[in-house]
């Protein structure tokens, strides 16, 4: 058994192999405080033929049993993933997955496994860490290692891994995740935070990932295993000069601007066209010769973008056309449809009572939850036909970012007692829809008249980047330049600040300067929509829909709580059905009660 460790915050944390899981490729136990995580990678021998794909599955998993509990229901067994796990897998995902070397497409599993929780130490970051490590020792192909941290900040001073008691306290709650050379992944959510103090608390988090991964460094030096060989692609020059005679000169007119049907209508057939004029020669070659030109074209468009035009005809700063309503459906509470160029999203905001929170029951206790947002993308947002079984990783990892933008906008249960529930379903899209949702979302609870703080809008940044001397960062982007660009950089807030950012890089290392200046430019193009939104709605309404129940809130003295709920619910039970409402009593004695009629409810 190997083991190595180091100080962080106070506590120690420990990677240690040897002990568990040694039929894995690579397994390693990472201990923080009294939270244990077992994590173990596997990758399939021999040699396997690409899928157009890399076959990566991470799986994040905490045990009931990591805290002392037996897990609810009837079977009695943990089922299947929360979404506070996929969140976690996807937060592990994001930062291994580009470090993976192009030509391995052998399926790969990373299993990570919270064996004890301490209440204060979550798993989430320890298992990016162990995935890394576990990856690192193992004979698996990979260019890493990586580390996460978490950062908070309590009365203006920054704090790595806080534990959840120090996070209650916290203004901001930002995940980072890198290499010793440059960060890589960005997550997270903050009250107001400003583009210059984000900057800081990615340089402050990022001096902690160096250390981790040094750590990390040491224990492959010690028990790594020699990586296994990836054979060279295999070039096929011949199919390659046919291919470049029969696109030469054509490339370019299939970038031309504009809009995306049209754009993929022309690539799918162009494409078809050189499969077809090349089928006698190169039967078996489809897939080959499609990937080619989609190469070629990518290239194309990445040259023409640094040149100044982007695949609609924008500039680098130019928000795609807006168009708002609110009140688009007449028995809701609030609703708003937000279209953003050829990205729409229909938000709608439905309030309710306490009886609606949302019940968590996961390894940190039974909870509950006052405000949720739902995000759905269907298969025709994206004029595609495919089955869709249940909510994807992808929805709830954008449903949670939105949430998480909105959240700080929310006024104090105190001062508006009700649960909220948002539901944003993409209606079309062709990039940002997330953050489609989010500002579709601010339109919907002020349409709803929730006395929000203030408005929030969201913009998704792209990166073009050859070299420092030479790049375009791009505000609102598309889809095709999502997946052709270099970063993917939303930022969403209010015009005084950020409450939610999400950036992952393809690239090693993001220059700080550049950094900044994508973080300024996409303030401008935060504020830009927020002025859009404006002329929509300015602030919430000043009355609740007349679907939407009523409220209203009391207090009687703690020692007559039981006299007014009476034996077995007799009293509150009778006054509930006379007047048509539902009533809730806190231990504190404030008595809050909700119905349709105002008039009962004030009697």
């Amino acid at each position: 058994m190997i083991k190595k460790s180091i100080e962080i915050s106070g506590q120690t944390l420990t990677i240690e192999t040897g002990r568990m899981a040694k039929q894995a490729s690579g397994s390693v136990l990472v201990t923080y405080g009294e939270t244990v995580v077992l994590v173990a990678s596997t990758a399939n021998q021999g040699i396997e033929p690409s899928r157009g794909f890399f076959p990566l599955t991470i799986d994040y998993r905490e045990k009931f049993y990591a805290s002392g509990k037996i897990p609810g229901g009837f079977f009695k067994r943990e089922a299947r993933p929360s979404e506070k796990e996929i969140i976690g897998c996807r937060l592990t995902d994001r930062p291994l997955r580009p470090l993976f070397p192009k030509g391995f497409y052998n399926e790969t599993q990373v299993f990570i496994t919270v064996l004890s929780f301490d209440g204060e130490n979550n798993g989430d970051i320890l298992g990016t860490i162990g995935a890394s490590a576990s990856l690192a020792i193992s004979d698996i192909p990979w260019d890493g290692p990586v580390a996460s941290v978490k950062v908070g900040r309590v009365n203006g001073e920054l704090i790595i891994n806080p534990t959840n008691s120090v996070m209650e306290e916290s203004d901001l709650s930002i995940i980072i995740s890198g290499t010793k050379d440059s960060v890589v992944m960005v997550e997270g959510e903050a009250n107001f935070i400003s583009e210059d103090d984000f900057l800081t608390v990615i340089q402050y988090g990022h001096e902690a990932i160096k250390d981790i991964v040094k750590l990390q460094e040491e224990l492959v030096a010690e028990c790594g295993k020699a990586k296994r060989e990836i054979p060279e692609i295999e070039v096929n020059q011949e199919l390659n000069d046919a291919i470049d005679k029969l696109i030469e000169g054509k490339i370019s007119d299939l970038n031309s601007p504009r809009e995306k049907a049209e754009r993929y209508d022309g690539i799918r057939n162009f494409k078809q066209s050189i499969v077809d004029a090349m089928s006698e020669e190169f039967p078996e070659d489809e897939s080959a010769i499609k990937g080619y030109i989609e190469d070629k074209i990518s290239l194309d468009l990445r040259k023409m973008t640094l040149d100044g035009t982007r695949a609609d005809g924008r500039d680098y700063k130019t928000v795609r056309d807006i168009t708002i309503e609110t009140s688009v459906l007449p028995r809701t509470h609030g609703s708003s449809l937000f279209t953003r160029g050829e990205t729409q999203s229909l938000v709608v905001a439905t309030l309710g009572s306490k009886r609606d929170e949302q019940m968590l029951d996961n390894i940190e206790g039974l909870g509950y939850k006052k405000h949720m947002l739902h995000y759905n993308f269907p298969p025709y947002s994206v004029g595609e036909a495919r089955p869709k079984f249940s909510v994807s990783r992808r929805e709830i990892g954008h449903g949670n970012l939105a949430e998480r933008a909105i959240k700080p906008s929310l006024p104090d249960f105190e001062d508006f007692p009700y649960t909220i529930r948002l539901v944003s379903e993409i209606l079309e899209s062709n990039g940002s829809s997330s953050m489609a949702t989010v500002c579709g979302s601010s339109l919907g609870l002020m349409d709803a008249g929730v006395p929000v703080k203030a408005p929030i809008a969201g913009v998704a940044m792209g990166l073009i980047m050859e070299d420092e001397n030479n790049y375009a960062i791009l505000t609102d982007i598309l889809g095709t330049e999502d997946h052709l660009g270099d970063m993917d950089f939303k930022v969403a807030g209010s015009r005084d600040g950020i409450t939610a950012i999400q950036m992952d890089l393809k690239i090693d290392g993001l220059p700080i300067d550049l950094m900044r200046e994508a973080l300024q430019q996409a303030k401008e193009g935060r504020i830009h929509i927020l002025d859009v939104m404006k002329e929509e709605l300015e602030t919430h309404r000043d009355r609740l829909s007349i679907h939407a129940p009523k409220i209203g809130q009391s207090s009687i003295p703690v020692d007559r709580i039981g006299d007014f709920i009476g034996p077995g619910g007799k009293n509150i039970k009778a006054i509930s059905a006379e007047y048509e409402c539902e009533i809730s009593v806190e231990d504190d004695g404030m008595c809050v009660v909700m119905g349709q009629d105002q008039d009962y409810i004030d009697t």
